[in-house]
């Protein structure tokens, strides 16, 4: 089930405790973004079809990214793309952003997820995997 872009964003902006939607919406735009360089095929497209159409688009869409990023670069990466952003502060942005995937998309696609992330990824998701 897809949810719709006022309930996807709300979950960000609760999550990261965000003043403005405005800033949920930054957060969810950068993260999708770079997520979207990291996931292939079937993968991607299933999770798009989960996301409200706008996050979609910006996940079939995404930034290029030469390699997959450890999940440290990932943040490092996020800081960069958010204005006045620091290590600590993207670092929130993706676990918001990312803890909100994870609750749309259920166990098994974000487990096949997982499987095309470098290690790691499971706690930026909130969801620790047993190791």
């Amino acid at each position: 089930m897809t949810l719709r872009h006022e309930a996807f964003l709300g979950h960000v902006k609760d999550r990261g405790e965000y003043g403005t939607s405005e800033e949920a919406e930054r957060a969810a735009r950068v993260v999708l973004a770079l997520l979207g360089a990291h996931l292939v095929g079937g993968i991607r497209a299933q999770l798009a079809a989960r996301l409200p159409e706008a996050f979609a688009l910006i996940l079939l869409n995404p930034l290029q990214s030469a390699e997959p990023l450890p999940p440290e670069r990932f943040v490092r990466a996020t800081a960069a793309w958010i204005e006045g952003a620091t290590e600590q502060t993207a670092t929130w942005d993706v676990s918001a952003v990312l803890s909100v995937v994870a609750a749309a998309v259920g166990d098994d696609l974000l487990g096949q997820i997982l499987l095309q992330l470098p290690v790691g990824y499971d706690l930026l998701f909130g969801r620790p995997q047993p190791t």
